[in-house]
């Protein structure tokens, strides 16, 4: 079918808009990754706008990767985002599944204490104290417990587990399975969609861990990356006594803004290459629950 004049003005205008929008969208984290990688000696003798360097380097990375600083943030990161990630997606499956069987006591009262954290929020001091109680301050699970799973998570979990036929479960408790037996044997692996989504959601969340960073963690040897990159993205010049971050920087000759920009590159990357991996379940896995028919 012939298009008409106006149909192809209009999808060139939108090709045209879209690219701009693109160009506008991309354009920052390119320009991150090539300062990144530029050589020290060129942008300091630049000192301007850098498209394309003349030189790479990689003396930035390998900086930031030999301070103790800021190998110990990328440790606490990554383990917050493995072992949180880990422990949230059992939680919130196994509440999940237990609020899906009717079955179970209370179901209702647990139910409705898990929509009441959806419509109130208690702030930041009643769950400052609530961790400071627990001895929890200073604690790497300080930035875990608090947050162990989400209210919303598991009534999207619990929605999935609903789909799940009863007959698959009572078939597995006629062959001789415990509860257990049929949730880890069973439900689990017919729920690898779901949990890759909801593990996606948990890893970005632990991986971008900051303000409950500044709340309970006081030592500098346990700031996750995010915190130590905040502190070095505001302040590159604080002097002996200052932050760690900004100890990372001094007394070096390479430049603080490739400094910065590598850094922003490190705690982006990981979630970057996670997600090909996951993208065959994770359109799937976000979709599966919400609609029942």
């Amino acid at each position: 079918m012939k298009r008409s004049l106006g149909a192809r003005l209009f999808d060139t205008a939108n090709v045209i808009l879209l690219a701009i929008i693109g160009i506008i969208t991309l354009f920052p984290l390119y320009y991150v990754f090539v300062v990144s990688f530029t050589d020290p000696v060129e942008y300091i003798q630049k000192q301007g706008f850098i498209l394309f360097p003349s030189h790479w380097s990689f003396d930035s990375y390998k900086y930031l990767l030999s301070t103790s600083a800021f190998k110990n943030a990328t440790l606490v990161s990554g383990f917050l985002a493995t072992g949180g990630t880990a422990l949230s997606l059992v939680v919130t499956a196994a509440l999940a599944y237990g609020l899906s069987r009717k079955r179970l006591m209370g179901r209702r009262i647990l139910m409705l204490m898990i929509l009441i954290t959806l419509l109130f929020s208690p702030g930041i001091i009643p769950p400052y104290l609530l961790v400071r109680d627990l001895g929890l301050i200073n604690s790497i699970w300080s930035l875990i417990i608090p947050v162990l799973t989400s209210g919303w998570y598991v009534i999207l979990m619990k929605s999935f587990f609903d789909s799940i036929p009863v007959e698959l479960e009572e078939s597995a408790v006629i062959d001789g399975s415990t509860d257990i037996g049929v949730f880890f044997r069973i439900v689990l692996p017919l729920s690898l969609p779901a949990l890759a989504a909801f593990g996606l959601f948990y890893a970005v969340a632990y991986w971008n861990t900051f303000f409950s960073a500044v709340l309970y963690i006081n030592d500098q040897l346990k700031w996750p990356l995010q915190l130590v990159l905040r502190n070095m993205l505001i302040d590159s010049s604080t002097q002996a006594g200052g932050s760690a971050a900004a100890g990372m920087m001094a007394e070096q000759d390479i430049p603080a803004e490739t400094l910065k920009m590598a850094a922003v590159v490190i705690a982006t990357v990981p979630i970057l290459c996670v997600y090909p991996f996951l993208q065959k379940h994770f359109a799937k896995g976000v979709m599966l629950g919400s609609v029942k028919g």
